[in-house]
């Protein structure tokens, strides 16, 4: 008989999950991680169309060079044998397209500081002062550094009070520099005044040491990770969706599966949306008061993405990422309503070799609100009816005229398409309405906003892009503090230095 009792049992297979199931079963913990899709991985799954692969959610990462962060990090999760890494454009990763004019981040401090000067010769001292500012930032980071704690702080307040464009706006007065400097909020959905410095401060300071593509999708990381957990004795289960965290009078006692089957465990991690975790408990445990400021807290914005496939050698490679602003306010973005036109998007070549010379794929990403889609709540996936199909054929054909005003010719170059809406992604990663990174962390209410990986439940954990922070950096971090709550994290420190 299969055995249906474990150490800890974790509950999705994102990023989050996969991570926390690689660092405690290697430290021995008899793991099993549960997903109810068929395939693992969250927002690392790929999808395969018109012969192609495509990303769903991990596009691009940072600080891979050797001795970075995340080259780090990757070492100690034994990832750096099976994941194959392009490096994009060192004088340009991200180019940016702001109300007409053309701006670029460059690779290395000194490089970015020297390109942006470029565009902006009278601004080198508030450039140079951003660029010192993301590093003290990211060094006030204990864990950011891998540095050992006594009592741990994430990060120092200031900079979890302060909203982004409130941060930028004290460096510099040019206000055409202050919308370059915050041109890639895609990568977070930033809210103007409501997102904390933190968030842009670290994402930035990690993209800017080093900017890759992962060649060949992102499902490779979730492959590596799995297939370390089952070399540690670890077991996963696809097409296995959990009903129910069932719990005695004190704690959880183990899960309950859709289709009844009951699996016991000593503890268990959520790697779920805190909200869609709360609906699985039925207990006197989690009062009311808690389940109320969990469901209350507000989510990111969703989007609507364009899957392209190009026609054989018809459009050369870019080796960059590129963000379209149509105004020169870029926080603007961020207040489409239902029914506007495309005002921004994000446009990325998807790297499928080596020294790639022609594109065959691209990923065009926008922003959506839920409501948009609201009317088809309650459909299933491949059965929201003709008027669906016609809203995605609509949007896709508005977007690809946009496309075409930033890429003169392109409609000529592609070969087929594939799109995805806000009901898409709720469906496949279980966000709210969703969500592209899950909670907005708001400098206005820090306490309420910062999600921790404790429960009331004292043996219920939660990992993922909720806690700590989203992206591969934030979510890998996050894992680490969950599992901290047994290993301790001077242990797991400990770990990756060695």
């Amino acid at each position: 008989m299969a055995n249906t009792k474990y150490d800890i049992a974790i509950l999705g297979t994102g990023l989050g999950g996969l991570v926390c199931g690689y660092m405690l079963s290697k430290n021995g913990f008899n793991v099993i991680l549960l997903e109810k899709n068929a395939q693992i991985g969250g927002c690392l799954q790929t999808f395969k169309r018109f012969g192609v692969k495509f990303d769903t959610g991990m596009h691009y990462i940072g600080s891979m060079l050797e001795g970075q962060i995340l080259h780090r990090l990757f070492n100690y999760l034994n990832l750096l044998p099976d994941i194959k890494l392009n490096r994009l454009d060192e004088e340009g990763y991200d180019r940016l397209s702001i109300g007409g004019k053309q701006y670029r981040y460059a690779s290395g401090y000194d490089h970015f500081v020297e390109t942006l000067c470029q565009d902006f010769p009278n601004n080198r001292r508030d450039i140079e002062e951003y660029v010192t500012q993301l590093q003290n930032i990211a060094n006030a980071s204990p864990l950011y550094n891998l540095r050992k704690v006594e009592d741990y702080v994430f990060i120092e307040a200031d900079y979890i009070k302060t909203s982004i464009n409130d941060f930028i706006a004290s460096i510099t007065k040019d206000y055409n520099l202050q919308n370059v400097l915050a041109g890639n909020l895609p990568l977070y959905a930033g809210v103007k005044d409501k997102t904390p410095t933190y968030i842009h401060a670290l994402i930035n300071n990690f993209y800017i040491q080093s900017a890759w593509r992962i060649i060949n999708g992102s499902d490779s990381i979730a492959a590596s990770l799995a297939n370390s957990i089952r070399s540690f004795g670890g077991t996963i289960r696809t097409k296995s969706e959990v009903s129910e965290i069932v719990c005695n009078d004190t704690q959880a006692i183990g899960i309950r599966l859709a289709d009844g089957e009951f699996i016991e465990a000593k503890s268990i991690i959520s790697n779920i949306h805190p909200q869609s975790t709360l609906k699985m408990i039925n207990s006197h445990l989690i009062r009311k008061a808690y389940r109320v400021r969990i469901n209350d807290l507000e989510n990111t914005i969703s989007n609507f993405t364009l899957y392209i496939k190009f026609k054989e050698k018809a459009t050369p490679y870019l080796n960059y990422n590129y963000y379209y602003y149509k105004q020169d306010d870029v926080w603007k973005a961020n207040e489409r309503k239902v029914g506007d036109p495309l005002q921004s998007y994000l446009f990325m070549h998807q790297c499928a070799r080596e020294n790639q010379q022609w594109a065959e794929s691209a990923e065009m990403i926008g922003y959506m609100r839920f409501d948009e889609v609201l009317k088809w709540e309650n459909t299933t996936v491949g059965r929201r009816g003709d008027d669906y199909l016609a809203f995605k054929q609509a949007t896709a054909e508005h977007y690809l005229d946009v496309l075409e005003e930033s890429f003169p010719g392109i409609r000529s170059t592609i070969e087929a398409y594939e799109t995805s809406t806000p009901l898409t992604y709720r469906d496949y990663t279980a966000t709210q309405d969703g969500s592209m990174y899950g909670i907005i962390r708001d400098k206005n209410f820090p306490t309420q906003t910062l999600v921790s990986q404790r429960t009331k439940i004292p043996n219920l954990f939660l990992t993922g892009q909720n806690i700590n922070s989203h992206g591969i950096l934030g979510v890998t971090i996050g894992a680490a503090l969950t599992c901290a709550e047994f290993l301790g994290l001077n242990k797991i420190i400990d770990e990756i230095e060695k």
